[in-house]
């Protein structure tokens, strides 16, 4: 039941990151003709796609995706439940659970896009279709930081200004919700 448990979870989990991902390409405007952005639209694009029709974007929000991505992280831990127990929870705390998951997901895809990118700083030095659309997405938020503290020595320190106040928020996660945001 282990292996079933972990496959499950790691794919939803997957899932729900990638369809953060086309939620914050759209909303940053990334270059859709970029390959990473096209392999990000053809991996949802199947079940994103017939929900764009009933549910269009609100500005530069994706709803559909975000839609799809809230339902994901809400049924995910009563699915576990059903694996590892064999017990059903239709439970209206299954809508929380989903949202802090989901924004709990959201805050680890951000750290994730941002160590990529410095690492990728280094290596291909800005030769790299990948990093030009990471390159998209974090730097509004990068350019934020920078305003107040900027380069020193020829050293941007903004992207662990922003992985410091990941990680405060996640403890924050940790001390509102002590025993739900281990779970998630």
């Amino acid at each position: 039941m282990l292996t079933l448990t972990f496959l499950v979870k790691t794919i939803i989990e997957l899932y729900v990151m990638v369809l953060l991902l086309r939620i914050w390409m759209q909303w940053s405007r990334c270059d859709f003709y970029n390959p990473f952005a096209q392999f990000v639209v053809k991996v949802t694009q199947p079940v994103v796609g017939p929900l764009r029709r009933v549910l269009p974007s609100l500005g530069p929000i994706d709803t559909a995706s975000l839609l799809l991505a809230f339902i994901l992280c809400t049924i995910k831990y009563p699915l576990l439940l059903l694996i590892q127990a064999g017990v059903v929870s239709l439970d209206p705390l299954n809508l929380l659970v989903g949202l802090l998951s989901l924004v709990k997901a959201a805050g680890t895809m951000v750290f994730w896009v941002i160590i990529i990118r410095s690492i990728m700083s280094w290596v291909s030095q800005g030769r790299s279709p990948i990093e030009f659309v990471l390159m998209q997405m974090t730097e509004p938020m990068m350019a934020q930081i920078r305003r107040f503290l900027p380069a020193m020595g020829g050293i941007d320190f903004s992207a662990m200004v922003v992985i410091l106040i990941l990680y405060m928020l996640n403890y924050l996660g940790m001390d509102l919700f002590p025993g739900l945001w281990y779970q998630l």
